[in-house]
């Protein structure tokens, strides 16, 4: 028996023993198991990189080698992802939602291994960002290639990848409930209660695994300072505006500069100028290299002294104002720092940038309230500014609330955590409406909502409602030659195009033309050219399918031509072909 006989058994054996809820069930087992093998392995790998490096390191001096490590890291993964991968597997949140909302779900097998290698080298040597959103990439491809592999349809390839990023989130972080809501918030899967479940078992499954792999301990060790006191809400409130507004900032300056990275186009001096970039902050700012979470930790149990080691202004760690400006500064240029790293050729994501900003943010507040006599607490407000900037970074509430409940244990701090989180949400929702994952692929009429309209016109695609059976008039043609066309035609309307270009030069309605229809002595008076009529509107082939039928919404139209960039006639577009694929979309995804 070949491979190819054997593996086509498999499949038969498999739908006629097994149904295919059951089977589904299985493989979210599957994929929360294998997530947090590789949410485990990316740590453990991150962790040996940065303990190699830095273990000699003395806290009490300048360290001059956080001038090499972080570009020698993203050189190391540059060219790891330039002749090994060869592809881009950056910004792996975002590359997720366009395989959801472009590619029928599917990711590329090398994802399933390849952001772990790449963000290991990045992170491990110095690089400022984050390894969720790789090993988020990673668990959703491990998702989608199972699915792939068993041939499972387009809706539950979209399921195997939120089971995956749900695995990945519970694995590398221990919290399973912040897992379900990362896939039902930033994934913006519009689910059904039975499709939720085998999110929650792969989430529960790489949380229990992960538990077994390297203990029960919650990721951050925190004791709460003060319990929750109402008299303090006006300070979360204003803490929440605050995390908003640097979420705000965050958001705009990590897009604007990686933007301006894109535009360079030789590898070589985007990681001299990242590189450079990276080395000179991390060495001025040590708080920078890596994720930065033992300057979390340290900040949420009030040991602020710890932030200035390695540092130049370690003599000054107990001037409070110092301290203030210090750390005001490392969140000015953390956006450098992680936008660097990625611009360079550095592989990480947002997710520890945010927490890492949050941390600093909520810890810089809790001081400058102190400072002008409030009372406060430095530990709960710098646990609570975490909560505000995943918030408002991801445009995620409910992910950022159980996120750092879970991480840290610190669950009767709830509706400090509720508050926070909440505010900062509303108000970044005031100057931006999608989050720093979602906000390109939203400009390109890509991005999958919650809104069930809009989540199907997106997954529809233009070509596939394109009707080409119209018959194709020459502008030469006489009224004569029309008459016959129209006599062999099942449509009343008629493209009218260059012979030559190809170009779409008008149309022809058949009622435009009833009243001469049947008069012969016309027939060779009239040409094709005088008797056509500009369309109300033309549609090029490449628009997203919400921005197709706001063109029909402005035209009143029922019909409407398509053509190329270059105007080239391809064929005609529907409102009728585009409700019954609307209808059998929304039949398809909504099914339980």
């Amino acid at each position: 028996m070949n491979k190819k006989d054997w593996y086509i058994k498999m499949l038969a054996w498999r739908e006629s023993h097994i149904k295919q809820r059951h089977f589904i069930l299985i493989l979210s087992f599957a994929v929360g198991i294998f997530a947090s093998i590789a949410a485990n392995l990316l740590k453990s790998s991150i962790h040996l990189i940065q303990q190699v490096l830095t273990n000699n390191f003395s806290r009490l001096d300048v360290n001059y080698w956080y001038l090499v490590f972080p570009i020698i890291g993203i050189l190391l993964a540059s060219l790891f992802v330039r002749y090994f991968v060869k592809d881009d597997i950056s910004h792996g949140v975002t590359r997720i939602l366009y395989a959801i909302s472009q590619r029928k779900s599917i990711l590329k097998l090398h994802n399933t291994w390849s952001s772990i290698i790449g963000s290991s080298l990045t992170i491990g040597f110095g690089g400022s960002v984050g390894a969720e959103a790789p090993i988020v990439l990673t668990g959703s491809a491990i998702g989608s290639n199972l699915g792939k592999f068993f041939k499972m349809d387009q809706r539950t390839m979209m399921l195997l990848i939120g089971c995956g990023a749900a695995g990945a989130i519970g694995g590398i972080f221990k919290a399973p409930i912040a897992g379900l809501m990362f896939t039902l918030e930033v994934l913006m899967l519009d689910m059904t209660v039975a499709s939720v479940v085998p999110i929650i078992i792969s989430s529960v499954t790489a949380t229990t695994f992960t538990y077994i792999l390297s203990g029960s301990d919650f990721m951050f060790r925190f004791g709460a300072a003060q319990t929750f006191e109402v008299e303090r809400i006006p300070q979360f409130i204003l803490l929440g505006i605050v995390c908003g507004l640097v979420s705000l900032y965050f958001t705009r300056g990590m897009n604007k500069i990686e933007g301006l990275f894109r535009k360079i186009k030789k590898p070589i001096w985007k990681l001299a100028i990242g590189g450079a970039i990276l080395s000179v902050l991390i060495f001025i700012f040590p708080p920078l290299y890596g994720e930065g979470y033992d300057t979390i930790e340290a900040l949420i149990n009030g040991d602020s002294k710890s932030v200035f080691d390695w540092s130049f202004f370690q003599p000054y760690s107990d001037n409070q104002w110092i301290l203030v400006i210090y750390l005001s500064l490392i969140i000015v240029f953390k956006i450098f720092a992680s936008a660097a790293t990625n611009g360079a050729g550095g592989v990480g994501g947002i997710f520890a940038p945010t927490l890492f900003l949050g941390s600093i943010t909520g810890f810089v507040f809790a001081t400058v309230s102190v400072m002008m006599g409030f009372n406060t607490s430095l530990e709960n407000f710098s646990l609570a500014g975490m909560t505000g900037m995943m918030s408002g970074v991801m445009h995620a509430p409910l992910t950022g609330i159980f996120l750092i409940a879970e991480l840290t244990g610190s669950y009767s701090l709830f509706i400090m955590l509720m508050i926070v989180s909440t505010m900062s949400y509303l108000t970044i929702k005031i100057f931006e409406k999608h989050s720093l994952y979602a906000m390109r692929l939203a400009q390109k009429g890509e991005l999958i909502t919650h809104n069930k309209d809009k989540a199907v016109l997106t997954l529809m695609k233009t070509e596939n409602v394109i009707e080409t059976d119209l018959k194709i008039l020459s502008p030469d043609m006489t009224l004569g030659e029309l008459i016959k066309i129209i006599s062999k035609s099942k449509r009343n309307i008629f493209p009218v195009v260059d012979s030559d270009t190809e170009v779409l030069l008008g149309i022809v309605l058949l009622d435009e033309v009833r009243n001469i229809m049947f008069r012969p002595e016309l027939y060779n008076r009239f040409t094709v050219k005088q008797l056509m009529i500009s369309p109300p509107a033309t549609i090029n082939n490449q628009l997203p399918m919400e921005k197709v039928m706001q063109i029909f919404e402005d035209t009143g139209a029922w019909n409407l031509p398509v053509v190329d960039q270059h105007k080239r006639y391809i064929g005609f577009v529907s409102k009728s072909k585009i409700f019954n694929s609307y209808r059998h979309v929304l039949v398809h995804f909504s099914e339980e």
